[in-house]
């Protein structure tokens, strides 16, 4: 029994650990923090960062870690006024977004520009995490995002999503999965067959 508990403890931290990292989707967060207030100082300047994490735990991390190397304070001699998830209510429509970031490699420091389709811009956040790891072995530790922006079709610079910026853009649907609604043909008029349906109308 105590084999076992020292184990799941184990798996347990192991699994925390794995969550800390950048695994899932990312979230935008708005953290406002100061240096803490005292006597000769009653009421210190407030810094506002907008960060991406995975959770509000992470993203209260990485801004004491900004605010750091940008200012002489840290968690132990500052404060979390504010810290709320920013939602986007505009998620309906497919966006071109740009990113501007700087990451470390093993031989240094590069800055990068890169973009992306998405509906949200922490979806296309997402697809930077994970395109940075497979393409240049990057660790979501080593990437600062810069700026964001959601760019018009006269902005766009990489070849990608210029494709689908043209105006008589189609998308081709060799396949077709018809179900049984209302003013739809269904795949098969029987609810049990011994034929595979097709799906290919090319």
């Amino acid at each position: 029994t105590t084999y076992l508990n020292t184990a799941s403890k184990a798996f347990y931290e192991y699994c925390s650990r794995r969550i800390m990292t950048v695994c899932g989707n990312m979230r935008r967060f708005q953290v406002v923090g100061r240096k803490a207030a005292t006597d000769e100082n009653p009421n210190p300047e407030a810094y506002r960062m907008i960060i991406f994490a995975t959770n509000a735990v992470i993203a209260k991390s990485k801004f004491w870690y900004y605010l750091h190397q940008f200012h002489k304070m840290k968690k132990t001699t500052g404060e979390i006024l504010d810290c709320v998830e920013l939602v986007e209510t505009k998620d309906r429509t497919v966006k071109t977004y740009g990113i501007w970031l700087r990451y470390d490699s093993r031989s240094g420091t590069h800055n990068m520009y890169r973009e992306f389709r998405d509906t949200t811009l922490c979806g296309a956040v997402t697809q930077l995490y994970d395109e940075m790891a497979g393409r240049h072995r990057t660790r979501p530790r080593s990437i600062q995002i810069i700026r964001t922006a959601e760019l018009k079709t006269a902005d766009i610079k990489r070849p990608n999503p210029m494709q689908y910026a043209k105006r008589n853009v189609k998308f081709p649907l060799p396949h077709r999965v018809a179900s049984a609604k209302r003013g739809q043909k269904a795949l098969s008029d029987r609810t049990f067959t011994t034929v595979r349906p097709t799906t290919f109308f090319g």
